[in-house]
């Protein structure tokens, strides 16, 4: 052995000393980190009941008029409720009612984001009449829109860079029981 390979092995050694130091050192900074993460249980997966095939609603439609609220307003439960049926913005509720098509025993909610929001209802269809923070349809303007009014419930709220929208059919939550309903909107 020369003198070169005494101070090669001293440097060597320091450097492998000093890495393996880096990486005990990492290990024990990272492990309780994981280790508690692995504690937590995971979130379980959002379950809905399906409607049709049709996907889940989306959990930011329903916060602004949850199945419960339909349930208490309407006087509906899980035994009537067959599903839902979620796209971008609305959420339809569909219920079955002995005697009548699925295609009009719904509560849906339309929640879209918008830059302006007007402070009411333009409609040229109905007029619109105020539930504490709420608007009802309460009239038809013409013939041919009576129908629709008679048949669903039409609720309206203005938000901040939203509105929400619900319609109600009747069958599934009469006028006075969407008048509560009108309370849960948010």
């Amino acid at each position: 052995m020369g003198c070169d390979t005494v101070p090669r092995m001293k440097t060597s050694k320091i450097i492998l000393g000093a890495l393996v130091g880096a990486s005990i050192g990492f290990a024990a900074a990272v492990a309780p980190g994981r280790v508690a993460r692995a504690d937590k249980p995971a979130a379980p997966a959002p379950t809905c009941k399906s409607h049709n095939g049709k996907p889940c609603c989306d959990p930011a439609v329903t916060a602004h008029l949850p199945l419960s609220a339909v349930f208490s307003a309407c006087g509906k439960s899980d035994a009537t409720f067959l599903g839902e049926e979620g796209s971008k913005e609305t959420c339809k509720y569909v219920f079955k009612i002995e005697g009548q098509q699925e295609d009009a025993t719904f509560v849906q909610v339309y929640a879209p984001a918008q830059k302006t929001v007007p402070s009411e209802p333009e409609d040229p269809f109905f007029s619109w009449k105020k539930l504490g923070k709420v608007f009802m349809a309460d009239k038809a303007k013409s013939p041919k829109a009576a129908p629709m009014i008679a048949n669903a419930t039409g609720l309206w709220m203005p938000g901040k860079g939203f509105f929400v929208s619900v319609n109600a059919s009747t069958k599934v939550c009469a006028k006075p029981q969407a008048k509560k309903l009108a309370a849960s909107i948010k």
